[in-house]
């Protein structure tokens, strides 16, 4: 069934009337009618199936048969704090990080980065939250991510604040054969985290001195192997690793 996030006031009770772009997605390409069924989400975690009773020129209406828990957010809340990266890269970050289970993204303005203006960056704010709803729906999400503003490094690093195990993948440590593994972290910590935070610089990477300003916030610098990935894979990596670590892909 096709699924569509909508604005909480668009139900009522038991029904739902849809309006805007939709009705032309529901009707004109997807050619759906009455007798059809369609997933609603309003974005509380709970999916609703609903029939379509009417297609009209303005709006769709329906009725709610059956009211679920989505399955597709994980246990573990991952929040991505990724250096802004140039063309559609980031944009590939956004997608496939959105189809992976996390829940919060940060854009962040670091040394190294391409574009460094804060109001460049928010310009292309619409379409990076047009691609995370178009993901979370596709990936049967019963959430879509939390797009923050961009902020620059430091105070992405005091966010840290907030909780959670903060890590940051760097490529250029010193000695990578001794650097600590993502994997060790994880098994190290007492109980399971509920939050995780992810660094992940732009083209390039963060600088030395940026990752001990990051460890002096409690940011503790990683290994993600012997290979150098590339800025947009580097998050989506270690965020499926820890989620297969910590059971969310099971």
């Amino acid at each position: 069934m096709h699924r569509f996030f909508v604005p909480p006031d668009w139900l009522e009770e038991d029904r739902v009337t849809i309006a805007g772009s939709l009705v032309h997605q529901i009707q004109n390409v997807l050619r759906l009618g009455p007798g059809d069924h369609i997933v609603i989400l309003d974005n509380s975690g709970w999916e609703r199936e609903v029939e379509i009773a009417r297609v009209g020129k303005e709006h769709v209406s329906g009725q709610v048969v059956d009211k679920r828990l989505a399955s597709g957010e994980p246990r573990t809340k991952i929040t991505l704090y990724q250096g802004v990266l140039k063309g559609r890269r980031f944009e590939f970050a956004l997608q496939k990080g959105t189809e992976l289970g996390i829940v919060e993204f940060v854009p962040v303005i670091s040394d190294r980065c391409i574009i460094a203006n804060l109001d460049d960056v928010d310009k292309k704010r619409e379409r990076w939250q047009r691609i995370i709803l178009e993901a979370a729906e596709q990936s049967r999400r019963g959430k879509f991510p939390r797009l923050r503003p961009a902020m620059l490094f430091r105070l992405a690093c005091e966010g840290t604040r907030r909780g959670g195990l903060s890590l940051i993948p760097w490529e250029e440590a010193p000695d990578m054969e001794k650097a600590t593994s993502l994997r060790s972290v994880l098994q190290q910590a007492e109980q399971p985290p509920f939050s995780v935070n992810i660094f992940v610089g732009p083209e390039g990477g963060f600088t030395p001195d940026e990752v001990e300003l990051a460890r002096q916030y409690g940011v503790i610098p990683i290994s993600l192997g012997p290979r150098i990935l590339r800025a947009e894979t580097a998050g989506l990596v270690a965020a499926a690793a820890i989620l297969y670590e910590l059971g969310d892909l099971e």
